[in-house]
């Protein structure tokens, strides 16, 4: 669709009725009466068997052998595949073609069970398929593996490990140098140094990765797997495979939760491929709880340290963020925690550094506000530091050091509520009634204290694209090839759809997750809301204006011979801009002319790639021309009490505010949920949730939702959620920006600075850092 070429585009415009309303989760029900398909429930496919992986417990070696012969004489094992009869791979991500074209698809370049070295604790060295899954599970046990085993190193914290400062990957794309931060440092009044060490977090979603792999044709595959990413799913399979495109498909309806941990494809699911080819018959591998924590990522185990420069009044000098990280010992991946603090208060110098250290552990990878979550953590609880030095509010030391423009770029705001955020916030929290000396708040046996930090997330460029088919009688088939992981996707584009077609949502089907359907952006880094609601939003465009084309030339239409630029299209009817009397429903119209359906398809945009014109020519307001000279980030404030018992030191969250401003909010009942979901994934962070591993054998040993703690209803008081209402015309067709991460930016500092305020007056900042448990403890 050429929207640049129809001067009437811009005149379409929807009914927002629906748009922002509070609608039921339309997948709900299906979910609540167990009809909606997971991705390990295609169990009607003929013939289906069961796999099972067998890992390794030692964390480096190699294998020497293996005897299966009392698990091949089990009944019902179909096969066992090792690194010795594995069918081989046309491409994988370690080979130069493969590292070409599937990198972003594949987090970790290393695929098990193709040599017989061993890496990391927890690594495949078998699959074992049967016809059932208990025949599977006991057959593994009974396969004996034979490795000669070598000292791992466990982390960067290892004594033999050897720190190096990162040339390549996502670990060496460190904000660029502003001044002279060390100078500016040196001579500042105010000096803080802030060193928090973080340990190794797990994503555990409820629902496991889980894949079924199908050949239908010795050439040809479905593949029904637990992605965020329906479009690079697709491609690492089929590049894997050595398949064309149009050979491989990929499925996922429903996704049980992800935070990042599916937003790549893992080994797991090549392999379950790879052994459906072996036997000759469908294979569901589903991963158990403890696999989680060895295959699919994890958010890595780091130490920052920040140094803040200032003024005794509480002006930023400077700003020297250090972090030194744990990788895998192929790839150089780190989350970027210096991004945020390089752009969240106005400050003349900014210097940061990143080292690594490789040790026996898979790949880290993205987890919820990857690199902004822990570099919030450093940032806002060095500002509750400068504050208490100076004698400031904390609110009064965030408003001193307000960014009016982007510190890092020099770029304008596409749009910036954060002063809203924390006005809206302080007043919901009732923050003017706050204590200002630490440690002087009681209630009982309890101390009290209140806290706030900022959060922001930035806009990841992306497009996607959709298709509409709308029908005479009125119904729509709404198609894009995102997922849905449980936040809500299925509603918000039904959302959209039924506004921008001026029909009930009852009356639009909106289908996703199928590598067969239009491509568009992974649920991740907070991109799918922006980019599918757009490329729906212009795609019913598109629908209209071919509408409007054969209305002005049907001779017992209301607009029959008007200029297509005066006709525009409100709440389902083609009616004049100048009178509204003279028009019809699009209804009318194809009933008439006989025709069936019309077919509107369109790519919608996200972020800076937005000023194509093609993309924003329907939309009046749209800074088409401006957009790619604009930072484009959601803003966020959280405010947190806690009482900390005296006695046992043990720490409560009683009351928390979120105030987010991301833009146009879709529907407020799924949004509010989706900040609540982050705010407690933060609150987790912050008091319970951490990994812990073997110093010696570099195994995890809380590999369990036992003994790996997770925020439950308990731990979490009512919550309030409020948003603050923002028009950004830069950063889509729609105005949308994204709430998954921007949820949890801050979140975690937030607990902290309350604990900070609740102990005592004379904090120092280890004992600040030690308040945090499993997210910091310096």
């Amino acid at each position: 669709m050429d929207l640049t070429e129809n001067p009437t585009f811009a005149n379409q415009r929807s009914s927002s009725d629906v748009v922002g309303k509070p609608m039921v989760r339309i997948d709900g029900r299906a979910k609540v009466m167990g009809a909606a398909t997971y991705s390990a429930e295609y169990n009607q496919l003929p013939g289906l068997v069961h796999a099972v992986f067998k890992t390794s417990d030692v964390a480096k070696g190699r294998i020497t052998g293996f005897d299966d012969s009392e698990a091949k004489r089990l009944p019902g094992v179909l096969g066992i595949l090792t690194h010795l009869n594995m069918p081989p791979l046309a491409q994988t991500p370690a080979t130069p073609e493969g590292k070409k074209k599937i990198a972003l698809a594949m987090q970790m370049s290393f695929t098990p069970m193709l040599a017989d070295q061993i890496f990391y604790a927890g690594q495949p060295v078998a699959i074992i398929i049967a016809d059932t899954l208990e025949h599977a599970q006991h057959a593994a046990a009974l396969l004996k593996v034979s490795i000669v085993a070598e000292q791992p190193v466990a982390s960067y914290q290892d004594a033999r490990a050897e720190l190096f400062a990162p040339k390549d990957g996502a670990a060496a794309q460190v904000p660029a140098k502003r001044g002279y931060a060390q100078e500016a440092f040196s001579k500042a009044p105010v000096q803080l140094t802030l060193t928090c060490q973080h340990v190794t977090n797990h994503h555990n979603p409820m629902e496991p990765g889980a894949t079924i792999a199908h050949w239908e044709a010795a050439d040809r595959v479905t593949v029904y797997d637990t992605t965020q990413a329906i479009a690079s799913t697709h491609k690492a399979l089929y590049v894997m495979l050595g398949l064309p495109p149009d050979n491989v498909r990929v499925v996922n309806k429903y996704l049980g939760g992800g935070f990042g941990c599916k937003l790549t494809m893992w080994p797991h699911t090549v392999l379950t491929v790879q052994a459906a080819k072996f036997v000759g018959r469908p294979v569901k591998l589903v991963l158990t709880r403890p696999q989680m924590f060895t295959s699919m990522g994890h958010r890595e185990d780091q130490e920052q340290t920040l140094r803040v420069g200032a003024t005794k009044e509480g002006k930023l000098l400077a700003l020297l963020h250090e972090k030194t990280s744990t990788t895998s010992p192929w790839d150089n991946y780190a989350e970027m925690n210096s991004k945020i603090v390089d752009m969240l208060y106005a400050c003349p110098t900014f210097e940061a550094s990143v080292k690594l250290a490789r040790a026996n552990v898979m790949t880290s990878t993205y987890m919820r506000g990857p690199g902004e979550a822990p570099g919030s953590f450093a940032m806002e609880c060095a500002m509750d530091d400068l504050a208490y030095r100076v004698g400031l509010d904390p609110i009064a030391i965030r408003l001193l050091n307000h960014a009016d423009k982007d510190p890092g770029t020099g770029k304008p705001w596409s749009s910036k509520s954060l002063k809203q955020c924390y006005e809206r916030g302080a007043d919901l929290f009732g923050w003017s009634k706050r204590n200002p000396k630490n440690g002087a708040t009681r209630q009982g046996n309890n101390l009290v204290g209140w806290g706030m930090a900022s959060g922001s997330y930035p806009v990841h460029d992306a497009q996607g694209t959709a298709r509409i088919r709308l029908f005479a009688d009125g119904h729509a088939l709404v198609q894009a090839g995102a997922t849905d992981l449980g936040t809500g996707t299925y509603t918000i584009i039904t959302q959209v759809a039924a506004d921008s077609l001026g029909i009930p949502p009852e009356k639009v089907h909106f289908e996703l997750g199928d590598s067969a359907l239009p491509t568009t952006a992974m649920s991740g880094g907070s991109r799918a809301a922006g980019t599918v609601s757009s490329s729906v939003f212009l795609a019913a465009q598109d629908v209209w204006q071919k509408l409007i084309k054969v209305a002005v030339t049907d001779q017992h239409s209301p607009v029959y011979k008007a200029k297509p630029a005066d006709v525009e299209a409100v709440n389902g009817r083609l009616q004049l801009k100048t009178d509204s009397t003279k028009g019809e429903a699009f209804t009318t119209l194809m009933q008439r002319i006989g025709l069936d359906d019309v077919e509107g398809v369109a790519t919608g945009h996200y972020g800076s790639s937005y000023e194509s014109p093609k993309a924003t020519l329907n939309t009046p307001n749209a800074k088409k021309d401006d957009a790619a000279g604009h930072s484009m980030h959601s803003f966020s404030a959280h405010f947190c009490e806690v009482q900390v018992d005296t006695d046992l030191g043990t720490v409560h969250v009683t009351r928390w505010v979120s105030v987010v401003a991301a833009g146009r909010i879709l529907n407020s009942r799924t949004a509010r949920s989706q900040v609540m979901g982050g705010s407690i994934f933060g609150i987790g962070a912050a008091l319970m949730e951490g990994t812990v591993c073997d110093p010696h054998l570099a195994r995890y040993t809380n590999a369990s939702l036992a003994d790996y703690h997770v925020c439950v209803n308990a731990d979490i008081p009512e919550m309030i959620v409020a948003f603050i209402d923002e028009e950004d015309r830069y950063v889509n067709a729609m105005g949308v920006k994204g709430l998954g991460e921007v949820s949890i930016v801050g979140t975690s500092a937030a607990v902290s600075n309350a604990i900070f305020h609740a102990i005592r007056a004379s904090f120092d900042l280890a004992a600040h850092n030690a308040g945090q448990g499993a997210e910091s403890v310096g």
